[in-house]
This record gives structure tokens, C-alpha cells and sequence, in this order.
């Protein structure tokens, strides 16, 4: 079946389900084997059809542009990419546990999870593109943009803030004529990247979050409800009058939420758009391992909440126990998304990588190996 662009409304409809087999959901399968020729450089300008399938688990934020690519190489390479939308912390487990061909988060591994999965080989961060984490709400009574700072948002995550005219929230907002209606917050129940990011801006604004739950990909929430993945948050603030989450800018257009405008370090307030996010990478500090991170990243028109995403691979895939027709298959995959699928990311309203972090993330995928050598 031959894929075409699946435009906003259709191709995040397809979200509602906590796990995606992209491939298999978006173009059928194809369970043919690999042809093995060569796959380096953009997988657009192959002059032939590769087939194939390779396999990755891992983020919900990235899902819809994923769902695209995948799309879109199958239908230029006839391989497909069945990638399982399991949470970031899912996609590490299963990428260190050798279950798949890649992993996906969006949060850099910890120390620890790259000492257990150097068991296997050494583990690379390929970053492909940049979102935002919105403070979404559904609130009979707000029908415009609130505006909010980090301090604030701790506090209604806390508990602290219960009610939606609490002078709070009006005073940084502005707004006095707040409706007295309770504030229920929803959250992550899963292992999660989005959790992460989300979790790190708060504790940068708030030392009694900092110390209470902290930071992480789970943590122990003081208050609220939880479900799994953005697509389980985006559906318990849609299904509750009153409710607050944070989710990824393409779940908060799909289901039409009012998203706020938060205060950033230099004390603009910015709602989330793709200008804003594709600010925070030009202003972002890349090491050399390209495990950075966006969150509150320097810059007046930044917005402050935006998040990279990063794919995970290893240095030496057959080593690792990938077959050398299967790691070409992969290398082939990154090629995509770090060359084409830069061109469609903003159609999804993610931000593409600047063109110095792109060159460098291109750099990683160029220097993978097979058994010592070069994936050709």
C-alpha cells in the first residue's frame, strides 16, 4: 500500500492507542528479507527497494512524526519500521535488553542505564527533532491562553494550588475573573521522557519541588491522576471539566485543547509554537555525545518547556547481536530521519534540528559499524 502525508487530524487520530506498529498501522507489512544493498546516505535516493523490517520501542512525544517517517520510507524503500509507542523508559528496557533494533527517548539514559547496557555494546544518541511539553487545560470559564510561570505550575502539581481562582494564579496571569472550580491534575503513570523534561523545569523553579518528588522519568506525584503515555494525559484533561496536563504540543492540537503561555528565563511570557521550540535548540548546549536537553534554554522568544527526542542505537550494531543485513537496514532508517524527515517535521508541528546539531547527529550515524567496520 502506498502511503501519503497524513495531515493532522487523521494521523493523530491514530494516537488514541497507548502502543503504534507503525509500519505494520500506517502501510501494511512487509515481512520480506533484506536485500542487503546499500543503504548510506538519504534512504529517498535509494534506486531500489531495500524491504525488510526493523524493530524499535520507546517515547510517546515523537510518535506522530515517527508514524510519518515510517510512512514515508516504506514508501520509498519498502522497509518497514513497527515501532511500539511504550514510554521512554519502556524503550530503554527493551534497547538494552536486545529486543529490539532501536530505542527511543526523551530524556539522555542515566549512568546507570548506560552501564547496563554497555553489557552489550556502547549506546548512541541520535537526536531527530524538538517538541513541546504544553501545560494543557480544559476550564468552563477560560477561554483564552493563561499565563504562568514556573513557581506556579509546582505549586498546582504540589496540590499546593487547588483552585483555579486561586490569587496565584491571577496575579501571574493577570486575570481576576478565574472560575471557583477545583484544579484536577493529570499525570504520567508510565515510565516517561515527557515526565522527565517536565519534571526538570519545575524543580529549576521550585526548591520544594526540587526536594519533594524530584526529577525523573516516574515519580511520586502528590496530587492527581494517572495515565499512560500523551495520548493518556491528553484524554483525562479532554474528559475533565477543570483538569490541567502536560503534553506534547501535537496530542494538544488534536484534541483542541487551551494551552498557557509560561514564563521563560528571560521573563517573556511564550505559548508553544514551533517558532519557539526551534528557539530553544538554536540556543541549546550541545556536548560532544549529543545527550543535551532543551528545557529552559536561554532566549527571549524560547519557549521554555520544549524537549529533543532522541533515537537510541549501538556504536557496533553486529556486536551487539544485530544481523549486518538488519543494522544496514537501521543506519538506513537514521539516514532518513536526519535527511528527509527533517523536511516534514514542522508539517507536524515538531521543530527540526538546527543545522549544526543535524550535521553532528549525522556525523554519529556515519561512524556506526558492523563488526569493526563501516556500515556501508
Amino acid at each position: 500500500m502506498r502511503c501519503s502525508l497524513v495531515r493532522s487530524n487523521q494521523w493523530l487520530a491514530a494516537l488514541s492507542a497507548a502502543a503504534l506498529a507503525l509500519g505494520v498501522a500506517a502501510c501494511g507489512s512487509d515481512d520480506e528479507s533484506p536485500s542487503g544493498g546499500s543503504s548510506g546516505g538519504s534512504s529517498s535516493s535509494a534506486s531500489s527497494k531495500q524491504g525488510g523490517t526493523i524493530n524499535g520501542a520507546g517515547a510517546t512525544f515523537p510518535a506522530p512524526v515517527y508514524t510519518e517517517w515510517a510512512a514515508r520510507f516504506k514508501d520509498s524503500t519498502g522497509t518497514t519500521v513497527n515501532y511500539q509507542a511504550v514510554g521512554s523508559g519502556g524503550g530503554i528496557a527493551q534497547f538494552t535488553a536486545g529486543t529490539v533494533d532501536f530505542g527511543a527517548t526523551d530524556a539522555a539514559m542515566k549512568p546507570e542505564e548506560e552501564d547496563a547496557a554497555k553489557k552489550k555494546g556502547d549506546p548512541v544518541h541520535i537526536p531527530t527533532v524538538l517538541g513541546a511539553v504544553t501545560v494543557s487545560y480544559k476550564v468552563d470559564g477560560i477561554d483564552k491562553g493563561l499565563k504562568l510561570d514556573g513557581a506556579t505550575i509546582a505549586d498546582i502539581f504540589l496540590g499546593k494550588i487547588k483552585k483555579w481562582n486561586d490569587p496565584a494564579i491571577a496575579k501571574v496571569s493577570g486575570n481576576t475573573s478565574l472560575p471557583d472550580k477545583d484544579i484536577t491534575v493529570c499525570h504520567r503513570s508510565d515510565e516517561s521522557g515527557t515526565t522527565k523534561n517536565f519534571t526538570q523545569f519545575l524543580a529549576d523553579y521550585s526548591k520544594e519541588w526540587e526536594s519533594g518528588p524530584g526529577v525523573d522519568k516516574t515519580v511520586k506525584w502528590p496530587t492527581g491522576t494517572g495515565a499512560k503515555g500523551n495520548d493518556g494525559v491528553a484524554g483525562c484533561v479532554k474528559q475533565t471539566d477543570g483538569a490541567v496536563g502536560y503534553v506534547e504540543q501535537a496530542y494538544a492540537l488534536q484534541n483542541d485543547f487551551t494551552t498557557a503561555a509560561v514564563k521563560n528565563k528571560e521573563g517573556q511570557f511564550i505559548e508553544p509554537s514551533l517558532d519557539a521550540t526551534s528557539a530553544a535548540g538554536e540556543g541549546a548546549e550541545v556536548p560532544e555525545d549529543l545527550k543535551f536537553s532543551t528545557i529552559d534554554a536561554p532566549g527571549a522568544k524560547t519557549y521554555p518547556i520544549s524537549a529533543v527526542t532522541f533515537l537510541l542505537v549501538w556504536q557496533d550494531q553486529c556486536k551487539a547481536g544485530i544481523k549486518p543485513a538488519t543494522a544496514k537496514l537501521v543506519k538506513s532508517w537514521l539516514d532518513y530521519a536526519l535527511g528527509d524527515g527533517q523536511k516534514l517535521a514542522g508539517e507536524l508541528q515538531y521543530a527540526a534540528l538546527p543545522a549544526p546539531i543535524q550535521q553532528k547527529a549525522q556525523a554519529k550515524i556515519d561512524a556506526l559499524q558492523c563488526n569493526g567496520t563501516a556500515i556501508g
